[in-house]
């Protein structure tokens, strides 16, 4: 597949790195180009499969999901809980401030 088929080049790569906040070098960029588009090609092949007729499914093995009862188990531990704290008050865990 080409670069032009794609859309991908050493611009574009340059873009996404600014954007996710990442440092890539320039001599880098158009290695990741080339990645990019052989992954891009990888996926364009994934739309020839023909899928009609068959479901969509949340797991490679059919199963069922393991389900249990709906009822409290070992609550009215909050004591139990805070002991590990380093820092509690009035029944909470007391962090730092993270936003001023």
């Amino acid at each position: 597949m080409s670069e032009a088929n794609t859309g991908v080049d050493a611009e574009t790569v340059r873009k996404i790195a600014r954007l996710s906040r990442l440092h890539v070098s320039e001599d880098r960029l158009a290695p990741l180009a080339d990645e990019l588009n052989g992954i891009l090609s990888w996926i364009e092949m994934l739309g020839e499969v023909d899928v009609e007729g068959v479901e969509p499914m949340t797991s490679a093995v059919e199963m069922d999901a393991p389900m249990r009862e709906d009822k409290v188990t070992d609550g009215n531990v909050r004591d139990k809980v805070l002991a590990n704290a380093p820092k509690t008050e009035a029944g909470y865990f007391v962090v730092p401030r993270s936003v001023e």
